[in-house]
């Protein structure tokens, strides 16, 4: 009896006092500013289970994001705990200069270079899910997965989804929740009600230790009638209400969870479009066919919204990064165009984005970079959205959230500004999990 004490005694030793083993559900809610919840009574929110974030756990002041602050890189840097440039997502649509790829997204977890918090989880021994998480489609670790994914809205969509998804388990959950399941293109405030109700169904049936849920109508909303529009306040005070049920099912679950709710991005209000493929086209870098599409290419513009990575043919020809430069740098010196900073290789290596990139062009708050439109399209027009994100992270519009509950979090424990790097070895920590190629360290969530 001693001797087994005794050892019992040194195994409880053995274990490191910051290692914990708790369930976590992480929630991503695209396009949420902090100040929308810190400041929620000044803005004239109703977000009652958003603040009970503030008041019975932690929070960032706010979140600097990645390059670009776009929906799908910062997706994975928040399950990798690493920039774009090291796990490869660094865009959301694939680079795709002649259109054959039809809009393709990087919704492919194949693309992905380091690990994530899926497969960390299920090294520590836990079960995990999620639903609608951005570029998990064949993530590695998920136990029951619905991942995200679309093509054109028709009905084989689902079908798609079906042969991608956990084998059986979107027929199992329509038949808990009682309708089907949302189309992968599907962004609309139905849509994340829809999925709410398949995430707590998920949790329910099978309480996996990590949950991954994202919810992308609040986003929608902000580009289409702006950021902090009464549109879109409208839907996050719902989207509030779906969070709520969402954490009282994961609670019921695990008692002893951790919650933790992020975005990827805030947002600025837009007001003009710059089409870069114009000056590419009128200087010869980018040919255009009789039928109006692209046929071939010596230069391309890559957008990202508030940005845009210039990608060569030949990255190596320097002649031809020279002829590209001073067609940045002439577009750069008319403000009217609305370009804040044309970025080289070193510039773009020192934020973490695209290495395959040569050049970045950074935009003011207000432009956006326009699709491919043809080759009589104007270099300037009227904004067709309200509201971008995309830009280099840094400004206080862009950044994102990170708020936290559950145990062993402090209550109003304020963060300060976190690096969106730190979140994913922060949770793994909290899981008992690892991610060793995370480039930050994990927060300090206890007093």
């Amino acid at each position: 009896m001693k001797r087994a004490a005794l050892v019992a005694s040194v195994l409880v030793l053995a274990i490191p006092a910051s290692a914990r083993a708790e369930p976590v559900l992480l929630i991503s809610i695209d396009g949420l500013r902090p100040g929308d919840v810190l400041e929620a009574g000044k803005r004239g929110l109703s977000i009652p289970n958003l603040r009970r974030f503030v008041t019975q756990g932690a929070h960032a002041t706010g979140v600097t994001g990645v390059l670009p602050t776009l929906t799908y890189p910062s997706h994975v840097t928040l399950m990798a705990g690493v920039s774009p440039a090291t796990h490869g997502v660094v865009a959301n649509n694939s680079f795709d200069p002649t259109g054959i790829n039809q809009g393709g997204w990087y919704w492919y977890a194949q693309t992905v270079k380091t690990p994530m918090l899926w497969e960390a989880a299920t090294k520590a021994g836990l079960s995990t899910g999620n639903i609608h998480w951005p570029v998990s489609v064949a993530a590695k670790g998920v136990t029951w997965n619905l991942p995200q994914i679309w093509r054109t809205g028709h009905p084989d969509d689902a079908l798609l989804l079906d042969a991608l998804a956990t084998p059986g388990l979107k027929a199992e959950l329509e038949a808990k929740v009682g309708q089907a399941y949302a189309m992968g293109i599907d962004e609309s405030l139905a849509g994340d009600q829809n999925r709410a109700r398949f995430a707590t169904a998920l949790i329910g049936a099978h309480k996996p230790d990590f949950l991954t849920v994202y919810f992308a109508a609040l986003d929608h909303e902000e580009h289409a009638s702006a950021p902090g529009s009464p549109e879109a306040n409208a839907v996050l005070e719902k989207i509030d209400a779906i969070i709520g049920e969402v954490v009282a099912a994961e609670m019921k679950a695990h008692p002893d969870a951790v919650i933790a709710l992020v975005s990827d991005h805030g947002f600025e209000a837009t007001h003009t479009a710059i089409n870069l493929f114009r000056p590419f086209i009128d200087a010869g870098l980018i040919t255009v066919g009789r039928d109006g599409k692209v046929a071939s290419w010596l230069a391309m513009p890559w957008i990202a919204g508030g940005s845009a990575a210039i990608m060569l043919s030949r990255p190596d020809d320097q002649a031809l990064a020279m002829r590209v430069k001073a067609l940045l740098d002439r577009l750069a010196a008319n403000p009217a165009n609305g370009i804040a900073m044309v970025a080289d290789k070193a510039a773009i290596a020192a934020r973490g984005g695209n290495p395959q990139a040569s050049f970045a062009v950074n935009l003011k708050p207000g432009f956006v970079t326009d699709i491919y439109r043809g080759a009589s399209a104007p270099v300037l027009s009227h904004s067709s959205v309200k509201g971008m994100h995309g830009y280099f992270p840094g400004p206080a519009n862009l950044q994102a959230t990170l708020l936290l509950m559950g145990k062993g979090v402090a209550a109003g424990k304020d963060l300060g500004l976190v690096d969106m790097r730190a979140i994913a070895p922060t949770l793994a920590k909290v899981m008992g999990a690892s991610l060793p190629d995370a480039e930050r360290p994990p927060l300090e969530l206890a007093d």
